[in-house]
């Protein structure tokens, strides 16, 4: 707001000394045209403080306009921050259809437009408005010179000049909205090819293994070809508007060269108007028909900021109404259970199109119990967990469930954030929120002491680190924040049979009091487990009942101990 205040008293400065440049113009003239020697000299100087003055002021403009940019892009990407990151608005955000696609085009690109945009054209309406109201009475007085000579009358109309600027603006306006109107459904639609393209190419550069071990080049090329070809064409047809559009914008502004010295030009060759008057009402009229034709000059980026503001606002308005993405569904109800259990009670989980996931899910879980859940892939159990964590809301029925804060969930690819692998073991907490002993003692006791040296250097850890790597890193996580409750969603599947029973003594050992539920489909996780849960076929869905083991589950044996012990 500071920043836009002191903008508005630089502009009304700049106009007055508009203003004052455009009676100088005049005396000028008048004094060339008199061939007055000394006048002419006196005015040079004249002519240089002012040059000096507006200069001057034209820097501030420049220097506040940039500032109220950054600042403008600041707030709105902060705002877009603050609400995409509320608690499960990521993930919910991928349900919401055309408009909660790219939230990073939207939050990066589109807002530094909107706030250029923004600015730039907010600043340049307010030159214009205010460069009106300096020079429409400057030519409103000066019309009163400009007579014309009708059988022997001298006629003058009042505010002659300024009704010409009016009807010369007004013109170029309206043709340019009937040339120009198909920019704005354009640029909103490159916006959307620019981010599709953009997101292909990222993805191909984050899956270069894969596609290299498939030898699937040509194929991801045929793709990316196909979505550069959607952005071309796009731009094809914008090309063609914005042409179209030249001949109005640049048409307008050519003619205006000669458009006021040939209707103020009968006063001037009748003898009413010296050759500095006649410069002095050029001038003005120059001033007042150029900030009336504002809305030419600037209509393909009017365009550019509609189209930005439309996905920004469309994004905004989805973070805003994701609740009513389920509207018309029942909705899973969450409540913390008293004894802090973990209890679903007539659970019912559907898909956002209403087909049955889970028809019925009613068991008890209590605190220090190992399940394991199993059935067949596709069968829901994934979704069970995303909607006990409160990620998926579509369905019926009540989940009773510890504090939020005592439960881990560790998906089926480990997420390891930006920065330093210290950053990623501590995640979500502070990178200094433990003991460095307690973190070189996590990496050790999860078979990951050659990390040690590396705590803390910056990397791509999600590319640096083997699968089978990141999933133990999981577990040294879990370590560290000692959580409750946690939730494994086939969080061993890359490990090996050593490996993953290194992993699972912790539970018995440093995570002895932590209650674990475990989604697998490997035989041996059974063994790590106190009872097992399966999800079998219903008549709508899946229904979870307790699947009676073949066998109980054999003891630890002290030999595993043993090699546990040895290793650490």
């Amino acid at each position: 707001m500071v920043i836009f205040a002191a903008s508005i008293v630089v502009t009304i400065a700049n106009m007055v000394g508009q203003v004052r440049l455009n009676q100088w113009n005049g005396d000028f003239f008048d004094a060339v045209g008199r061939k007055n020697l000394s006048a002419f000299v006196h005015l040079l100087w004249t002519f240089v403080v002012i040059i000096a003055v507006l200069l001057a002021l034209t820097v501030a403009q420049t220097f506040l306009q940039e500032r109220l940019k950054y600042r403008l892009r600041e707030w709105i990407s902060l705002h877009l921050l603050a609400e995409w990151l509320k608690p499960m608005r990521v993930y919910q955000l991928s349900f919401a259809g055309l408009y909660g696609h790219n939230p990073d085009q939207r939050i990066q690109e589109d807002t530094r437009l909107l706030g250029d945009y923004t600015a730039d054209l907010g600043s340049g309406i307010v030159y214009s408005l205010l460069q009106i109201v300096a020079f429409v009475g400057v030519l409103w007085a000066l019309s009163a010179q400009v007579t014309f000579q009708v059988a022997g009358y001298d006629i003058a109309i009042p505010g002659y000049m300024v009704w010409c600027a009016l009807a010369y603006a007004l013109i170029g306006s309206i043709l340019t909205w009937l040339v120009g109107r198909p920019l704005i459904a354009l640029n909103g639609e490159r916006y959307a090819r620019e981010a599709e393209f953009r997101f292909a190419l990222v993805r191909v550069n984050e899956s270069g293994e894969s596609i290299a071990l498939h030898g699937g080049e040509n194929d991801e090329k045929r793709h990316l070809e196909t979505a550069l070809a959607a952005v071309v064409d796009t731009m094809r047809r914008l090309s063609t508007s914005l042409a179209q559009l030249t001949w109005i914008t640049s048409g307008t502004g050519w003619l205006s060269l000669v458009v006021p010295i040939l209707v103020a030009a009968p006063a001037y060759f009748g003898g009413a108007l010296t050759l500095g008057g006649l410069i002095m009402v050029a001038g003005a009229f120059a001033q007042v028909q150029g900030a009336m034709r504002w809305f030419v000059d600037n209509f393909s980026r009017l365009a550019d900021w509609r189209a930005a503001i439309h996905r920004v606002a469309r994004f905004r308005e989805v973070l805003d109404n994701l609740p009513a993405i389920e509207s018309g569904s029942p909705e899973i109800k969450h409540a913390l259970h008293p004894e802090g259990h973990l209890t679903f009670d007539g659970v019912r989980i559907l898909l956002p199109d209403g087909h049955i996931v889970i028809e019925d899910a009613s068991v008890s879980v209590q605190p220090g119990e190992r399940v394991l859940i199993t059935g067949e892939t596709g069968a829901g159990k994934s979704t069970l967990f995303r909607a006990v964590a409160g990620l998926w809301p579509w369905g019926s029925g009540t989940i009773l469930t510890p504090p939020l804060e005592a439960m881990a969930f560790l998906p089926q690819r480990p997420y390891l954030p930006l920065g330093t692998l210290r950053n990623a073991l501590t995640y979500p907490g502070a990178s200094d929120a433990f003991p460095d002993a307690t973190v070189r003692r996590a990496l050790e006791r999860c078979d990951l002491g050659d990390l040690i040296a590396k705590l803390d250097q910056v990397d791509r850890w999600d590319r640096e680190l083997s699968l089978g790597e990141q999933e133990r890193l999981a577990f040294a996580r879990l370590l560290l924040h000692k959580p409750s409750w946690v939730f494994l969603d086939e969080a061993t599947a890359a490990l090996d049979e050593d490996s993953q029973r290194h992993m699972m003594s912790l539970f018995d050992d440093e995570l002895k009091n932590t209650t674990v539920l475990s989604i697998g489909h490997r035989p041996d996780l059974a063994a790590y487990h106190t009872r097992t849960l399966q999800l079998v076929h219903g008549r709508d869905g899946d229904r979870l009942r307790i699947k009676p083991p073949v066998a109980p589950p054999p003891p630890r044996h002290w030999l595993h101990r043993l090699v546990d012990w040895i290793t650490v």
